[in-house]
């Protein structure tokens, strides 16, 4: 996830829905609002990806899943979002992180 705010508003479709790892889920208004409020030390959190693959859907429509490891918990996640071809950029309309051991 970026944590810029104008990066991350042109990559969240304006219907973007999250069913977060944590359990809540958050729409775009909310990740925006998470991004601006974010502090310094947040900002340092740590990400290894692996496992990634890309599903198309149909046209202009497309699955990525993969899994994450944030380094200063050691919490595992699989992760799954579809995005979308909006007027020749691709954005994100769904996101689900799901806990995993």
């Amino acid at each position: 996830m970026t944590y810029d705010y104008q990066e991350l508003n042109d990559l969240l479709a304006n219907d973007f829905l999250e069913f977060g790892s944590s359990g809540n889920s958050y729409d775009k208004k909310a990740q925006l609002y998470a991004v601006s409020n974010r502090t310094t030390t947040n900002n340092s959190i740590q990400f290894t990806v692996t496992d990634f693959n890309i599903k198309l859907l149909a046209s202009y429509v497309l699955l990525a899943t993969y899994r994450t490891y944030r380094h200063n918990d050691s919490k595992l996640a699989l992760r799954s979002s579809i995005w979308k071809l909006n007027e020749g950029k691709w954005q994100m309309i769904f996101h689900q992180g799901t806990p995993t051991t």
